[in-house]
């Protein structure tokens, strides 16, 4: 009987035990929820709670950028473009040919005095450069490309009648093509004059007679000093030339450079 009384005593207590645990672990889920409601929290908050501390225990994250570009990737703004000046136009300007120069000076003169400089951008006489060989030497000179004409680049919207008679009335001009109202040069116009202006002054001087096959010539310098002979070949880019000169009544052939002959008067 005592053994069977034992066994009883000890079934109530563990059936007893759980009970208390469950009981204790009711309270704290009341007490908890409790304050939850106290303090506004839901159970998104809950589970949004425990990632965040579970992200804090080590685990590593990504913190994703639109448009797949890492979060430690700087991006520079775009420079700020410089605001691009006023169009301006070429137009033409007839002028008594050989005093293309001299009006040049006279038209910058009257643009600087009057505080134009920014309505009447440049003044522009196409030349090119060209020499000649006199008793053994180079002689260079400019020479014009359009004789009895000159470029004025200017803005349209502020090329007043003002500035327009000033340039018209300088001695030796004649008038803008247009006259009163000058008309702009077409812009394949003008860049094909400009462009030939910069080939010009890239390929270097060139020869305002330049010789010809088959003339004849005078050697002025060198071992053949004072013969005469007929040009066989002519190279411009080496300033060179093949010259048949008679030796002893035999043609030779001498190669000569430009500045070692001269045309034959």
């Amino acid at each position: 009987m005592e053994e069977d009384l034992n066994k009883i005593e000890e079934e109530t207590q563990n059936t007893e035990q759980p009970t208390e645990e469950t009981s204790e672990e009711t309270v704290s889920q009341d007490v908890s929820a409790e304050l939850d409601d106290m303090l506004g929290l839901t159970e998104e908050d809950d589970i949004e709670e425990s990632a965040q501390v579970t992200t804090e225990a080590g685990m590593d994250t990504v913190d994703e950028v639109p448009g797949g570009v890492e979060e430690n990737t700087v991006i520079e703004p775009e420079a700020p473009k410089e605001p691009e000046g006023p169009k301006t136009k070429w137009y033409s300007l007839r002028v008594i040919s050989g005093k293309e120069r001299k009006i040049k000076e006279r038209v910058e003169l009257e643009i600087q005095r009057n505080n134009w400089g920014q309505f009447v951008k440049s003044i522009i006489v196409p030349t090119e450069k060209v020499y000649k060989i006199r008793n053994g030497k180079k002689m260079i000179s400019e020479r014009n490309i359009l004789p009895g004409y000159m470029m004025v680049e200017a803005v349209p919207d502020s090329f007043t009648g003002e500035m327009i008679a000033a340039i018209a009335n300088t001695p030796n001009v004649i008038h803008f093509l247009g006259k009163t109202q000058p008309i702009p040069m077409r812009d394949a116009e003008a860049y094909r004059l400009l462009g030939k202006v910069d080939e010009n002054s890239e390929m270097g001087e060139q020869m305002v007679e330049p010789f010809l096959v088959g003339e004849t010539v005078k050697i002025i310098d060198g071992p053949f000093n004072e013969f005469v002979g007929d040009v066989l070949e002519i190279n411009d880019d080496k300033k060179k030339m093949k010259v048949m000169v008679k030796i002893f009544g035999r043609g030779t052939e001498v190669e000569l450079a430009y500045v070692q002959v001269e045309k034959q008067q």
